[in-house]
């Protein structure tokens, strides 16, 4: 079967800085990859040529046995990548339920025609904030909520997409322990779904329970990739990442 995912020889600098090098990944429908790195090691430089933000001067992307070179991130989008990001921006004016409704108008409907009508996307939006926990905020802002549930927003808006690839972006910074493992459970159900699942994570505790494989990068390589108990124990990472 092939890859969900195909990234061949991807390469990305900033003038005279590399910020990726030559990066092969493969990701299978249905999988939950980890990545991790330390800070500055590319993992959201490689993100972002994945989604479209930025463009990747040598190498290649493939979805679903597509090139999505050149491609814009709104198209990506569309033919079933989404993301969260580590710092939710929601629109603050507008309700949960707006929050939701807006990435089902410009990615589903669209990729539907227009054919979803105005109450099944309310309905389903409701399902999906019901799915985080939410539902019973649906109708307020989100300075009403809390630091976790700032996050399951970004994961229900994510999800509003209904996406076949979610890039979970450090979902669990600054969250207690307790919260952590809510988004674990919600991240394990997300995938029970059929959805694939690369989650960027610090928290290692998350990173060993989630992950069904792990990748490194370090410097802009990657370094070691394959089942994650192997992977902490390999020495390059343990130098690079973990520490002696």
């Amino acid at each position: 079967m092939s890859p969900l995912l195909h990234i061949e020889k991807v390469g990305k600098r900033f003038g005279g800085f590399v910020a990726l090098e030559g990066i092969d990944l493969e990701v299978k429908q249905g999988e939950r990859l980890g990545l991790i790195g330390p800070n500055g090691s590319g993992k959201s430089t490689l993100v972002n040529c994945i989604c479209g933000t930025l463009r990747n001067e040598t190498g290649s992307v493939s979805f679903d046995g597509h090139k999505l070179d050149g491609l814009a991130a709104h198209e990506r989008t569309r033919r079933g990548l989404a993301r969260s990001f580590q710092l939710p921006r929601p629109f603050g004016s507008l309700s949960l339920v707006e929050n939701v409704r807006i990435p089902i108008l410009y990615t589903v409907n669209a990729r539907k025609k227009g054919h979803v009508p105005h109450a099944g996307i309310d309905a389903r939006c409701r399902d999906l904030l019901g799915e985080v926990g939410l539902l019973a905020k649906a109708d307020r802002l989100p300075k009403d909520l809390t630091q976790i549930e700032m996050r399951k927003l970004e994961l229900a808006r994510a999800m509003a997409a209904e996406p076949r690839l979610l890039i979970a972006d450090e979902v669990m910074a600054g969250l207690s322990h307790a919260e952590v493992d809510e988004i674990i459970a919600l991240l394990i159900r997300m995938n029970g779904h059929g959805v694939t699942v690369i989650m960027i994570e610090h928290i290692m505790r998350a990173v060993m329970e989630v992950s069904q494989r792990l990748a490194v990068l370090v410097a802009g390589r990657k370094i070691a990739d394959g089942d994650p108990k192997e992977v902490v124990r390999n020495p390059e990472v343990v130098r690079a990442y973990l520490g002696e």
